[in-house]
């Protein structure tokens, strides 16, 4: 027979019967769960009913609230675009030290940000970069010489999403700390912006299920159809 701790069974009991939940309602539910000692982040997965190969989801969504995450920024540029990347506030910024920094091993960043003129030489990181999601891409956004203004959106909550190999697409939208009108925002900025990235999304029968969850807390399932505009 399997032993469940307290708190397995606390979150249990608050999700039981918890199928097809309002979005307010979900929250709640999250936010009731037993306290842990740090600030969980919550997440969102949406399982599409697409396949990869020939129907890829991917793109940015700007969340109103924010991650609740310090986003570390890496741009990789010369000459004056340096002075205006450090100005936007950028972490890391350089351009050859910085590819010579990586090829050594160093990965301490969340977001690379790249001027054209540099691309053929990130091309030598490709398949470090690439297999971890950090390869500056023009269709995210990430290359680009408006250094600022992606800067600005990347620091205030700027983030990709991409669906995966099991048609699931994830994201961070929120620290549980937030209040729960600001993580309803966030959530639904996330599915609104992931629903117009593909006209098929915009038929709710090619999405199979929407849920919620909280880092230690249980996973919800919300209402689709509280979706449909």
């Amino acid at each position: 027979m399997v032993k469940f701790s307290k708190r397995k069974k606390a979150m249990n009991a608050l999700v039981a019967g918890k199928n097809d939940s309002g979005l307010d309602d979900a929250i709640a539910v999250l936010k009731k769960a037993p306290a842990v000692k740090f600030d969980q982040t919550v997440e969102i997965s949406m399982h599409l009913d697409l396949e990869q190969s020939t129907n890829p989801i991917r793109g940015t969504v700007s969340l109103p609230n924010g991650t609740g995450k310090k986003v570390r920024v890496a741009v990789f540029c010369k000459g004056d675009h340096e002075t205006a990347a450090k100005k936007a506030g950028a972490d890391h910024v350089g351009s050859d030290d910085l590819i010579l920094k990586i090829q050594e091993g160093w990965l301490d960043f969340d977001v690379a940000v790249a001027t054209p003129d540099m691309m053929r030489d990130m091309a030598k990181l490709g398949k470090v970069l690439g297999p971890r999601g950090l390869m500056p891409n023009p269709k995210l956004g990430t290359v680009t010489t408006e250094l600022a203004k992606i800067i600005k959106e990347l620091k205030a909550g700027k983030i990709e999403f991409k669906m995966d190999k099991q048609s699931e697409v994830k994201g961070p939208v929120g620290k549980l700390s937030f209040n729960s009108q600001s993580l309803a925002e966030n959530i639904r900025m996330f599915i609104e912006t992931v629903m117009n990235s593909n006209p098929k999304l915009q038929r709710i029968q090619n999405i199979k299920s929407i849920s919620i969850s909280s880092t230690m807390g249980p996973g919800i399932m919300l209402d689709k159809n509280q979706f449909v505009k």
